[in-house]
């Protein structure tokens, strides 16, 4: 069942994971999935469901891999659960098309604070925009009272059924930076508010709509391009912005992943590649700027003539400063001239398709942040669209951008990007 809403900020994370949490709890094997780029969500939910959550988005990763991963969950799942993003009908790919490519019945979070009626209509402008969705039934979310939520109820056309009510509950809401939901390790009672949450539901959550059924494509064993090569993958509170997916890909291409910790005053390991995610480096600025030995370690790595992939928060500790939203600057490991510097108003945020000589990566942007640095791109990457993307940096073996890509995208560009 796909969980969606009129807009962002409906609650469709809480719901979800709410949702997830009461399942397993029951005993049910529940896997989740999440609709478009996000690595916040994710953490989440699989907090909640105990499980990895892959990610499904018709553009970057495309329907036959979506197919092939919610099969391979099937296998395993008495439940799936797929979180929207955005409205339903919003974007192209929009959570709507998922759901009709998969044929997945959807369940509205409505946010009903300051309605009554108008969620019957709302409800049923769901129900009919788009020929052949499936509206599974509606929830209402951050409810006042038991009138209030009956109010709800009975403005529902036939043939929309009511899932319930939710109410606003402050000790289990789930609580935001500016690039969406603090990371699970951060919040150190969330399986505390998750079974809240859980607790919360009405029992009209339980009711599943009937099973689901759809063709997979065979996938072919990917060729072992990285066969015995060590790859270095940073993973912490800093650089936790990785898709399941892309350490998968990884193994699947032959590779040792060797994972290391910068905020715990590790360096980079002896390896002969490596891969810095996003994250969130401006927050812990003042703790990496300490660990000189990472960034002795870095210098090393590239002056070898060894492979880095850099993404966002990765390619941001690379520069000479790093600013954090309070204006200090930070030093950092000086590989890449001038700084990272973080600013209140939104950079970019998008689709992005990086078309380098390697070949043709799809992933996407999102910060907050932006570069003040002499250094020309050696190209930029694309919007689904056609515009100009990301810039792309290339010193030696280190290829740095915003872009945050999906391996299985093309995992053989990947391969020659991170081989010796």
């Amino acid at each position: 069942m796909l969980v969606a809403a009129i807009a962002s900020g409906q609650g469709k994370t809480t719901v979800t994971a709410a949702l997830a949490r009461r399942h397993r709890n029951a005993g049910r094997r529940v896997r989740v999935f999440k609709c478009g780029p996000d690595f916040l969500d994710p953490q989440i939910l699989e907090a909640a469901s105990g499980a990895p959550v892959e990610t499904l988005d018709l553009w970057m990763c495309g329907a036959d891999d979506g197919a092939r991963r919610l099969a391979a969950a099937a296998h395993d799942a008495d439940l799936i659960l797929v979180e929207g993003v955005m409205g339903l009908h919003d974007g192209t790919p929009s959570s709507a098309d998922v759901a009709l490519a998969f044929k997945l019945p959807v369940l509205a979070v409505i946010d009903a604070a300051a309605m009554a009626q108008t969620f019957g209509a709302l409800a049923l402008g769901l129900a009919s925009y788009r020929p052949g969705l499936r509206l599974a039934g509606v929830l209402a979310n951050n409810v006042g009272s038991a009138h209030h939520a009956e109010l709800l109820r009975v403005s529902l056309p036939d043939g929309i059924a009511w899932y319930g009510a939710l109410a606003r509950e402050a000790a289990a809401s789930l609580p935001e930076r500016h690039l969406g939901l603090i990371q699970a390790a951060e919040i150190a009672d969330l399986d505390a508010r998750l079974d809240r949450l859980a607790a919360a539901l009405p029992a009209a959550a339980d009711t599943l709509p009937p099973a689901v059924a759809f063709a997979a494509p065979d996938a072919a064993p990917l060729p072992r391009l990285l066969d015995g090569v060590r790859i270095a993958v940073a993973r912490d509170a800093a650089f936790g912005f990785i898709y399941p997916a892309n350490l998968d890909t990884l193994a699947e291409l032959g590779a040792d992943v060797a994972l290391f910790s910068p905020l715990a005053g590790e360096p980079v390991p002896d390896a002969d590649a490596l891969w810095l995610p996003g994250g969130y480096p401006e927050l812990h600025a003042e703790r990496l700027a300490h660990n000189r030995q990472l960034f002795d370690s870095l210098r090393a790595h590239h002056a070898a003539g060894r492979p880095i992939l850099a993404e966002c928060g990765g390619m941001m500790v690379l520069f000479d400063t790093l600013t954090d939203s309070a204006g200090t600057a930070h030093r950092m490991a000086g590989l890449l001239p001038g700084g990272a510097v973080m600013q209140a108003r939104l950079a970019a945020l998008g689709g992005q398709r990086l078309a380098l000589p390697e070949g043709t990566l799809r992933g996407h942007t999102f910060h907050y942040s932006r570069l003040d640095t002499p250094l020309t791109p050696a190209l930029h990457a694309s919007t689904p669209d056609g515009r100009p993307g990301e810039a792309v940096y290339r010193i030696g073996r280190l290829t740095a951008s915003y872009v945050h890509a999906y391996f299985p995208s093309n995992p053989g560009a990947l391969a020659a990007l991170l081989a010796p």
